[in-house]
């Protein structure tokens, strides 16, 4: 059986329960899991009780300190959401926003941020396929958001994530819960750029190619890895790739993506990618 996840706290939460413990009050409503929910939180002797656990003024206070974090109450005390990978020696971070957190993967925010939320990037890359259907490849797991957005209209989604430590992360945000929940997705441990090869020719209708940045993963960037996604496409399959706001980095990946077969290729600038599709018929054979 599942744990139940525990109660996590922003910076925000933080100093809404310190502003209620300083006015003497016996209870707050207050959110313990990212804004997905609330709850009422009981006020006495200086401590907030989260979930029936004990977090006393002092925690709290640190943990007002620090608005680029998420904490989890344990028994022990408040404790970070981060992950150490020892598969790739990065450390990841769960960061609050606007909506559902994002991850800092070595420093690098997983999302976009500026003028945008996690939840909003993710709807415009999903959009830019128009309505995904069929079997869907998402690139590269992460917190799961895009595979659950795929798993909406698609009939099944492949997810394939190289670092175990995202997976361990995105266990411990509430706001991923379906990715482990939602029997439309299959959720693998791998690299994709080694996977891609072991599936079936025409294998997807959809491919969301939505890497890390080329500095963590740039073979995800190069024309073997896009030869094998128009590979496991189907004829008039769609491929969106996220590649941010380079210009030169989108006008190498476009001359890469047709040098590798894919044809309609054009920029989706309000999600900072690219869009193709595969040729709706396989070319013919020559007859010798």
């Amino acid at each position: 059986m599942t744990a139940p996840p525990l109660p996590i706290v922003t910076s925000a939460v933080a100093v809404q329960l310190l502003s209620a413990i300083a006015a003497e009050e016996c209870s707050i409503t207050a959110s313990l899991d990212l804004g997905l929910t609330t709850q009422r939180v009981s006020l006495a002797d200086n401590r907030a009780m989260l979930a029936g656990i004990a977090v006393p003024k002092a925690a709290l206070a640190l943990a007002a300190e620090s608005p680029g974090q998420c904490f989890e109450a344990t028994a022990a005390g408040l404790r970070p959401v981060r992950e150490f990978s020892a598969a790739t020696g990065w450390v990841r971070t769960l960061l609050p926003t606007a909506d559902a957190p994002t991850t800092l993967v070595a420093g690098f925010a997983m999302h976009r941020l500026e003028g945008t939320t996690p939840l909003a990037d993710t709807r415009a890359k999903v959009r830019a396929l128009g309505t995904p259907r069929g079997r869907a490849l998402d690139t590269a797991t992460g917190l799961g958001y895009t595979a659950i957005a795929l798993a909406r209209t698609c009939t099944e989604v492949v997810s394939v994530e190289c670092d175990p430590a995202a997976i361990a992360l995105a266990r411990r945000n509430p706001w991923s819960a379906e990715l482990f929940a939602n029997e439309k997705i299959r959720l693998e441990l791998g690299d994709v750029a080694e996977r891609v090869r072991e599936f079936d020719a025409g294998a997807f209708a959809t491919v969301l190619h939505d890497p890390p940045t080329v500095q963590l993963a740039g073979e995800l960037y190069g024309l073997a890895f896009y030869r094998e996604l128009r590979r496991v496409l189907r004829p008039g399959g769609r491929l969106f790739h996220y590649v941010g706001d380079s210009a030169g980095r989108v006008a190498g990946v476009l001359k890469r993506l047709s040098a590798a077969g894919f044809v309609n290729l054009r920029r989706v600038p309000g999600a900072l990618g690219v869009f193709g599709e595969t040729p709706r018929h396989r070319p013919r054979r020559r007859r010798r």
